[in-house]
C-alpha cells in the first residue's frame, strides 16, 4: 500500500480551511499553516472568553448610567434598586439605563416610586 503524503485531499482541505479563517491576520499568521493554526486557536479562545466578558461590561455600564441619573435625583443606586424591587417594578438594568439616558422625566418618576416604597 502506498504511503499517504501531505498532499492528500483531506489534508489540503483542512489547511485551506485554517488559512481561510486566518485571512486578514498579520504576517505569517495568515500565510504559514502552523502559525495560522496557533493564531486561530488563540483567537477562538479569546472570542469565547470575551462573549462572556461583554455581558459583564454592558451590565456595569448600565449600572454606572443608572447611578449617575440617581445621584442627580438625590438617591443612591442601591436605595433606588431596593425601592423599585419593593414597589414591584420589574425593569431590568438595560431598560432602566435607556430610560435614564433618553427619558430623564420618566426616570424622575421612577425615583419617586422608589422613594415612596422605601418609606
Amino acid at each position: 500500500m502506498p504511503r499517504a503524503t501531505g498532499a492528500s485531499v483531506v489534508k489540503r482541505r483542512r489547511r485551506k480551511k485554517v488559512l481561510k479563517a486566518t485571512k486578514g491576520f498579520w504576517g505569517g499568521k495568515s500565510r504559514q499553516y502552523r502559525r495560522a493554526k496557533e493564531a486561530m486557536l488563540r483567537a477562538g479562545a479569546y472570542a469565547y472568553r470575551d462573549r462572556k466578558v461583554r455581558k459583564r461590561d454592558f451590565r456595569s455600564l448600565w449600572i454606572v448610567r443608572i447611578n449617575a441619573a440617581c445621584r442627580q435625583n438625590d438617591i443612591s443606586y442601591s436605595r433606588f434598586i431596593d425601592g423599585l424591587t419593593k414597589a414591584g417594578v420589574l425593569l431590568n438594568r438595560k431598560v432602566l439605563a435607556q430610560i435614564a439616558v433618553h427619558f430623564p422625566q420618566d426616570f424622575i418618576q421612577l425615583t419617586e416610586v422608589a422613594r415612596q416604597s422605601l418609606n
